[in-house]
């Protein structure tokens, strides 16, 4: 439980109001105490829409891939959908061999992304493209453009709602 009194604003009898309250008993509010403001709801996964916008595919699928992913591929499919959806190899590889709170070496990116392919064949629906491609040849990672910004809509859920996202795996006790 949490209890804030601002000892500057509020009034003894405000004080012992919340109080009060938050012990359950039922206090009568002094006549000149300010309503308390509306609490904006925290977003939930139900929020996006559930519509079909390409292949199967729809916002709240997107999220439940996200929110299955291990941290280090969700932070590679966020790099590659921040960048509009295409991106070399190269860059992916530059930008997370030195990151401040993802680093992923060089020789571990593609056993990092393999979570996203074990994840699709769980979350994703029946006979849906990959959702992230890689083309080898021109050394390319690709997510379709009809999916990027239900990506996109996807994560800023996964932004407001860190709780619901997969964790790092923990180490088994010793």
């Amino acid at each position: 439980m949490r209890l804030t009194i601002d000892t500057g604003t509020d009034t003894y009898e405000q004080a012992i109001a919340a109080v009060q309250a938050a012990y359950g008993l039922r206090p009568v509010a002094p006549a000149d105490w300010p309503e308390a403001p509306a609490v904006d709801p925290r977003p939930v996964p139900q929020d996006l829409s559930g519509d079909d916008i390409g292949n199967g595919w729809s916002e709240q699928v997107l999220f439940r891939v996200i929110a299955s992913l291990m941290p280090g591929a969700r932070a590679v499919l966020r790099r590659i959908t921040d960048l509009g959806g295409t991106t070399s190899f190269g860059e992916v590889q530059q930008y997370f061999a030195d990151h401040p709170t993802t680093p992923i070496a060089t020789a571990k990116l593609g056993g990092t992304l393999t979570s996203i392919k074990a994840v699709q064949r769980r979350v994703a629906p029946t006979g849906a493209p990959r959702l992230l491609q890689r083309d080898e040849r021109a050394r390319l990672y690709h997510v379709d453009q009809t999916l990027v910004e239900g990506l996109r809509r996807a994560f800023a859920i996964a932004d407001a709602r860190p709780d619901l996202l997969r964790g790092e795996p923990t180490a088994p006790a010793t």
